[in-house]
């Protein structure tokens, strides 16, 4: 099979690798479309250090199951979350997006952008028929953007909160989407008036760019920018009480806080990986939001280009390989 594989730090051709061949619990995989995430990029720059070299990226797969058994030929997506051990004091209270031993895909094991991949069989998650290019950007960006909009106590009974939303990537515009379909009122925070005006066009009530305040105080606020100072900029627009939820596996220095900022019980929580059912409970839900992706599709030949784009911020919405 061919594969993007990553061999040294900013480092990432498409070769020709073994097929890989599926060990006890495992199912083999023929990749169908395989979304291209900012962590993806992290790991090539080193800044998550890779756990293991040569390495094959990519945690949003779609694929048919080829290995004989009860998912032989079903459609399956992978997330982030490759394995959870199931006996650390987090597994056992529900907690497995915080077990001590979890294994990540494209991180700790092979992942997606590949031709085959290989899955822990209770770690792959069944998906309806549609396009698997459209799929792909729901099983990263949509559900880690769906567990913050929890992390910051927004759900099904926020109707009329004042939600802030800071950066308007991939997952930011899938997020916005949940959140108007739970009532929310959308206020986004970008860094370019283009990305404000696809805001307004998802549904914000208003959207303006770092340099601008945001009008009202926030009931709630989710930082998707990989940067400090939005972090801040985000607590200095919520109202007293309100929660701050940090989307960033990796982040860069957070500034030096001023209390006052955090003073009247305003919180920061940072917002680490999934579980399985936040994934189960949010693809329930995107048929019933009515929630769609943008995506541009490359073929897996161009995954280093898609990464350099990507860094760019040449891109609307996310690339998938295919």
């Amino acid at each position: 099979m061919y594969a993007a594989t990553m061999t040294a730090v900013d480092h990432l051709t498409v070769e020709e690798r073994p097929d890989p061949q599926p060990g006890p619990g495992e199912v083999l995989i023929r990749v169908e479309a395989s979304a291209v995430c900012r962590t993806d990029l992290q790991i090539l720059h080193g800044d998550l250090p890779p756990h293991r070299l040569p390495l094959i990226p990519g945690h949003q797969v779609v694929g048919e199951v080829l290995s004989e058994g009860p998912l032989q030929g079903r459609r399956v997506g992978l997330v982030w979350l490759a394995h959870s051990c199931g006996a650390c004091r987090f597994c056992r209270s529900d907690r497995e997006n915080l077990c001590e031993h979890a294994k990540f895909t494209g991180y700790d094991i092979d992942g997606g952008h590949a031709g085959l991949v290989t899955a822990h069989a209770d770690f792959v998650h069944p998906l309806p028929e549609g396009d698997p290019a459209e799929i792909a950007p729901l099983l990263c960006g949509g559900v880690i953007g769906f567990r913050s909009l929890r992390v910051a106590g927004i759900g099904a009974d926020s109707a009329g909160k004042r939600l802030g939303l800071f950066g308007f990537g991939a997952s930011a515009t899938i997020a916005i989407q949940v959140a108007n379909y739970w009532g929310c009122e959308s206020y986004v925070v970008t860094r370019s008036p283009a990305e404000a005006e696809r805001a307004r066009d998802l549904g914000a009530v208003w959207a303006g760019t770092y340099d601008e305040q945001v009008p009202v105080p926030l009931d709630a606020a989710v930082t998707f920018a990989p940067s400090g100072d939005v972090v801040v900029a985000a607590l200095k627009s919520v109202d007293r009480g309100a929660p701050v939820a940090i989307n960033a596996i990796h982040l860069d220095r957070i500034p030096q806080l001023n209390y006052d900022d955090l003073w009247w019980e305003r919180s920061l929580r940072s917002v680490a990986n999934v579980t399985r059912a936040d994934v189960r409970d949010f693809l329930a839900l995107v048929p019933q939001a009515g929630v769609r992706t943008q995506f541009e599709t490359l073929p897996l030949s161009e995954a280093p280009r898609a990464m350099e784009r990507l860094e760019a911020g040449d891109v609307r919405g996310a690339f998938v390989l295919v």
